[in-house]
């Protein structure tokens, strides 16, 4: 049983990476954070989350942020201690062997490409309520996957399958490609979001905040889960995008120093505009009137203030914003898959380097292809809720490992610390369990069928051909 929790040193870890080019800087990851982090939260979930809190939603986005944030000092710790491409695979190995490391690799590829997948659909109906504004109006059958909305015949979603398949193409080129996207479209996107603050501030009704937590802090109605608590579960899904930060590890410059500070950066400018952006929009407008902009929840707002030509702009920056979720989604994504092939645990396939664009080529476009085909085929509801369970499992494994790290190699150099250990960690992986447990039973169930899987392709593949069975 021991060689199923075989685990690597950080000499092995820096001894197997392969050079990927080094160009990001403490800015870029930032840009990276915030293009992760900003944009299926503010233009996607705040509606469904406003109906399941009420305008106590600010509070959900603030449990879910500091929720990461302990999680981010953790994860910080780690990257300055191993600044290698594997995010929360690559700390498993280390602090608790091989078969867990593979469970979090596999736990990952679903947080990744489901949340690829989640963002497209989100992305899709932004783009479809823009063409249609314009005169341009894509055939009802494909904007959504089949029963998507009761009533309506729909068969698949073209637009998220194709936007899928351009990011996929662009992250394939290569990092510089990425970077200088993500940096375009971060500062659109930022100022986008400021120019709806500043035109709708003034439309807010302070009477709309009453009651400002109609549903508590948790309770049920007709089954489902509402409060404070549950919308910070469905919300938490906004934040998840910092730990692609730490993927890009073997392609950023001094990645000690400016790991840290991308990861915790990104994470305080993104919760500052999330919850003055949900005081806002539920200050102009009562939280049940977005039961019908669920998937528009920003154009509420505007078609409350009679600002249609602001609602226009704010569709393009929604556009932009998500796109920026899918660029660093699918670039994170793209990184483990690379790191796990690496370490022999899936097919070299996913792992090879092209020389022209010193990426992973071919891993990318499978994947990619992938993801492209579940956002035009899965409903966006379920889609949401299984990638959350699977980021906070990542995470509560990333806060223990800092635990099991700082007390069994202590010699280990840290370019940053946690502070205040053993405390944060704790904290951190209090405030996933709480998350989690406010997550429907259906997710746990699904979670479980996929973790099954992950053992059958461990056991019949990885094991066999790990790079540890040659040392």
């Amino acid at each position: 049983m021991n060689s199923l929790f075989r685990k690597k040193s950080i000499d092995e870890l820096m001894a197997t990476a392969t050079p990927l080019k080094r160009t990001l800087k403490t800015k870029d990851l930032t840009f990276l954070g915030i293009g992760a982090i900003i944009g299926t939260g503010i233009f996607v979930l705040t509606g469904k989350g406003a109906l399941t809190a009420g305008p106590g939603l600010a509070l959900s986005f603030l449990i879910a942020a500091i929720c990461c944030g302990f999680a981010g000092l953790c994860y910080a710790e780690f990257a300055s201690m191993a600044p290698v491409a594997g995010s929360a695979y690559t700390y498993a190995y280390m602090a608790f062997g091989e078969l867990v490391a593979f469970i979090i690799g596999w736990d990952l590829i679903l947080e990744y490409a489901l949340g690829s997948a989640t963002v497209s659909v989100g992305w899709s109906g932004y783009i479809v309520n823009l063409l249609d504004n314009i005169g341009i109006h894509i055939p009802t059958v494909l904007t959504a996957a089949a029963g998507t909305t009761p009533g309506v015949t729909t068969i698949f979603n073209l637009p998220a399958f194709f936007i899928v398949m351009l990011i996929t193409g662009i992250v394939s080129m290569g990092v510089n490609q990425t970077k200088r996207l993500n940096d375009i479209m971060v500062m659109i996107k930022l100022a986008v979001i400021i120019l709806f603050i500043l035109f709708t501030f003034k439309f807010v009704d302070p009477s709309n905040w009453k009651p400002f937590s109609p549903y508590g802090w948790y309770s049920t109605h007709d089954g489902v889960a509402s409060g404070i608590i549950p919308a910070a579960s469905i919300v938490f899904f906004s934040f998840i995008g910092f730990d692609a930060v730490s993927s890009s590890a073997e392609e950023t410059i001094n990645p000690s120093k400016t790991l840290p500070r991308g990861i915790l950066l990104s994470l305080l400018i993104s919760t500052i505009l999330y919850i003055i952006m949900t005081m806002i929009m539920t200050g102009v407008v009562k939280y049940t009137a977005f039961a019908n902009y669920l998937n528009a929840p920003v154009l509420a707002v505007l078609a409350k203030t009679g600002q249609t030509w602001l609602s226009i702009i704010v569709s393009l920056g929604a556009i932009i914003g998500m796109t920026t979720v899918l660029l660093v989604m699918i670039y994170g994504q793209s990184r483990i898959l690379y790191s796990m092939s690496r370490d022999g645990l899936f097919p070299k396939f996913f792992g090879e380097v092209s020389k022209k664009t010193q990426t992973p080529f071919k891993g990318t476009w499978f994947i990619g292809t992938l993801t492209a085909i579940a956002g035009g085929l899965i409903n966006l509801n379920i889609l949401a809720e299984l990638v959350n369970v699977g980021t906070l499992t990542a995470f509560i494994l990333v806060s223990a490992g800092t635990l099991v790290m700082r007390y069994t190699h202590p010699e280990i150099h840290r370019g940053f610390k946690a502070p205040g250990l053993p405390v944060v960690p704790i904290i951190s992986i209090l405030f996933c369990l709480t998350l989690i447990a406010g997550l429907n039973w259906e997710t746990w169930v699904r979670f479980v069928i996929w973790l099954l899987l992950g053992f059958i392709v461990f056991f019949g593949y990885s094991r066999k051909h790990s790079a540890m069975n040659k040392l």
